[in-house]
């Protein structure tokens, strides 16, 4: 069975196509599930869409949840279509995402750390100037989020865990496997799922997120494994799934997930 659960539209302003795109693309790609999951709107922000090349309007989330559940019922019996979201983690807004997710019967929740400091994880200026040191804590930090966001309850999958190495490779070397395993540990305590995001191989990086060493702790802590191809245009759903299940087979995984209803929908590798 074929799924990919991180796919995006034009709502959030950076992505191309109408959902219904990304689900015929899906079928024409062999797919069985398809997942929507735009960026969420910033519900903590006084302004409906403060940042409209990033996420989508606040006062457009109701039609972008009513579009999705009337696509899954017209495509039922074709391709399972499957409500989700690609959602911002703010630890300092927290309540605000969940009082706005409340009711809406999502399949799963993706929960992202896109920003470190107040500054987007693919922004390459931060590293210029720091030293050793900076670059330590600059990761630190990025992980301890990540440990939060799975400690939050709010989150069935943490989406693209080492995406900050995007548009700077050098990231993947900066020592801090102390703090990748803590949230490995603490991911796999608390039953979420990581994606094996391939849209790596759009950014200067190449490859997905994340790399094999992240994955092959992964499997050590126990943590789930799904996939998602971030797609951002209707061409690259379902982009490398059969390379990336070849892979997770080799580093020993036997199966991986995706989510119906907020449950996990086992699939064999």
């Amino acid at each position: 069975m074929k799924f990919d659960l991180h796919t995006h539209h034009f709502r959030c302003g950076h992505a191309d196509g109408t959902i219904e795109d990304y689900i015929v693309a899906a079928m024409n790609a062999g797919l069985q599930v398809i997942g929507i999951s735009d960026h969420s709107p910033y519900f903590y922000h006084e302004q409906d869409q403060p940042s409209p090349g990033v996420a989508m309007a606040r006062s457009d989330f109701s039609n972008y949840v009513n579009e999705v559940l009337r696509l899954k019922e017209k495509y039922e019996g074709k391709i399972e279509v499957l409500l989700g979201i690609e959602s911002d983690y703010f630890p300092d807004y927290v309540e605000a995402y969940r009082e706005a997710y409340k009711g809406i019967p999502f399949d799963y929740l993706i929960g992202s750390v896109h920003q470190v400091g107040g500054v987007s994880i693919f922004n390459r200026n931060r590293w210029k100037k720091l030293d050793e040191k900076g670059h330590i804590n600059e990761k630190k930090s990025y992980y301890q989020l990540i440990e939060q966001s799975a400690r939050a309850g709010m989150f069935d999958i943490l989406g693209h865990i080492d995406a900050m190495k995007g548009y700077y490779p050098a990231f993947s070397d900066i020592p801090a496997h102390e703090h990748i395993d803590n949230a490995l540990r603490t991911i796999g305590e608390c039953g979420v799922s990581i994606e094996i995001n391939t849209s790596g191989s759009t950014k200067d990086v190449g490859g997905w997120y994340p790399s094999d060493d992240i994955l092959e702790r992964a499997l050590h802590f126990g943590v789930n494994v799904t996939f998602g191809s971030d797609a951002h245009v209707p061409s690259r759903v379902g982009d490398e799934w059969d390379l990336v299940a070849k892979r997770l087979k080799e580093i020993g995984f036997s199966q991986w997930v995706f989510y119906r209803k907020r449950q996990p929908v086992i699939v064999p590798l």
